[in-house]
């Protein structure tokens, strides 16, 4: 056991964490996302929600100051202006949690889908709200 860690994230999750560099990016996926199709790395986290992940992972890992959108959500088909509930509550989590607290961005499905494949790894969890993905950019801790 080690303290001050969410106890939701597992030993392989938190090294995946560790071992990402600056710009990494890390997509935390709902239960209909197809992560293990799209992502090298896939973590499973069933019965837990993304929301749970998200404010875990924001816990321990910066999020990318240098960049506009280091978080993406992906948009509604058929209506890319429209904003499902679950991203008002990433949006809270990030406000309330991330270290540099930053406006969601979004892409496009299928943009989104080619943004994750490149992404270090993904988180599948049991999320059932529709549009329950989003991917991080890490940042940096910087000199104390």
């Amino acid at each position: 056991m080690l303290r001050n860690i969410p106890a939701i994230l597992s030993p392989d999750l938190l090294h995946d964490l560790r071992a990402m560099g600056h710009g990494d990016e890390i997509v935390i996926a709902d239960a209909n996302f197809p992560a293990t199709s799209t992502c090298a790395r896939v973590h499973r986290l069933d019965g837990v929600s993304a929301t749970e992940v998200l404010e875990a992972i924001l816990t321990l890992m910066p999020l990318d100051s240098y960049v506009p959108d280091p978080a993406l959500t992906m948009q509604v088909v058929g209506d890319p202006d429209a904003r499902p509930e679950i991203c008002d509550q990433f949006q809270r989590i990030i406000d309330g949690t991330a270290d540099n607290p930053a406006d969601l961005g979004s892409l496009e499905r299928f943009a989104f889908y080619e943004r994750a494949r490149g992404c270090f790894a993904a988180v599948q969890t049991g999320e059932s709200r529709l549009y329950g993905n989003i991917i991080l950019k890490k940042g940096i801790i910087p000199e104390a």
